[in-house]
């Protein structure tokens, strides 16, 4: 069998989608171009209008989704969806492969990992990291976590989605590297918008604010990265050289925010947030040291 042959039949691989939301509905759009027969299920049927007019078959009940096809994609709000939709066909998942693509705790998703098992399935967890548009893209990435073996064998259909990187056997793992990522990102997202209403506050428009303080945004990456070839090494290792910036120097600068913030009727929940980590290094004798100190408060809060 010659490569375009053996690349011909994986292409026909069948794929079951449950939940068309964006997201949902992006990732099956994306199995139907290249080639896969794609089984979808939603709550709301007139969801899937769309991807029927693509080529997807509507299926009537959950049941009659999975047992269209080996390989069944979950992109539900939650893992208590999971159990919701399957819970009327669980004698249906025997031998079949479920990639849970929804958002949830690690313990919910080892949780989760159990009962497949226990209804002799396999479970794979999945943690999409690009909006929905983005889907299918060289921009796409996917963190999973789940059986080796499962994942090597949808390796194919799994890259369609975006780059896949796997992140070993435990099933929450995946889930803890989203929900991490995601950390970063609402917390950015929040103290972006606190910024723009302290500068709307003094009169300045939103148009005029955001472009300013998403090039700050821009240049975190960097300011972490700089001097250190891996940033997380010095981590590792508990060092925290405080000879470019101190815990002292942030926590003043906290403490400015929360003045500022204060002086403007802002709500203070974030900032406040943020001067509680320095003043908890402050207080534990680490203001000499680096910013980064302020994990052990974080590790262990009082």
């Amino acid at each position: 069998m010659n490569e375009q042959q053996n690349h011909s039949i994986k292409q026909e691989i069948a794929v079951t989608v449950i939940g068309l939301g964006p997201m949902g509905q992006a990732m099956t759009r994306t199995l139907l171009a290249a080639g896969h027969p794609v089984t979808v299920w939603n709550r709301t049927a007139g969801r899937a209008d769309g991807v029927v007019t693509a080529g997807a078959v509507l299926a009537a009940t959950p049941k009659e989704a999975v047992e269209a096809a080996d390989l069944v994609i979950l992109s539900l709000t939650d893992y208590q969806a999971m159990y919701d939709v399957l819970g009327s066909a669980t004698a249906s998942l025997a031998g079949r492969t479920l990639v849970n693509l929804s958002s949830d705790t690690p313990d919910r998703t080892r949780a989760a990992a159990t009962w497949a098992v226990n209804h002799h399935a396999t479970f794979l967890t999945g943690g999409v990291m690009v909006p929905a548009p983005m889907v299918g893209t060289e921009a796409a990435y996917v963190y999973y976590s789940g059986p080796d073996e499962a994942m090597r064998s949808h390796l194919a259909t799994l890259t369609l989605l975006g780059t896949p990187r796997y992140l070993g056997e435990d099933p929450g793992l995946a889930q803890m590297m989203y929900q991490a990522q995601l950390a970063v990102f609402l917390t950015s997202l929040s103290g972006l918008m606190h910024a723009t209403a302290m500068l709307g506050a003094a009169g300045m428009k939103a148009q005029e604010a955001l472009p300013e303080l998403l090039s700050a945004a821009d240049s975190i990456g960097a300011i972490v990265r700089a001097g250190e070839q891996n940033p997380g090494t010095a981590l590792d290792a508990g060092e925290h050289p405080g000879d470019l910036s101190t815990v002292t120097m942030m926590g003043a600068t906290s403490d400015h925010i929360v003045e500022t913030s204060t002086s403007l009727g802002l709500d203070l929940a974030l900032t406040r947030a943020v001067q509680a980590h320095y003043r908890r290094a402050i207080e534990d004798g680490h203001g000499s040291d680096n910013w980064t100190r302020i994990i052990d408060g974080i590790r262990e809060p009082r």
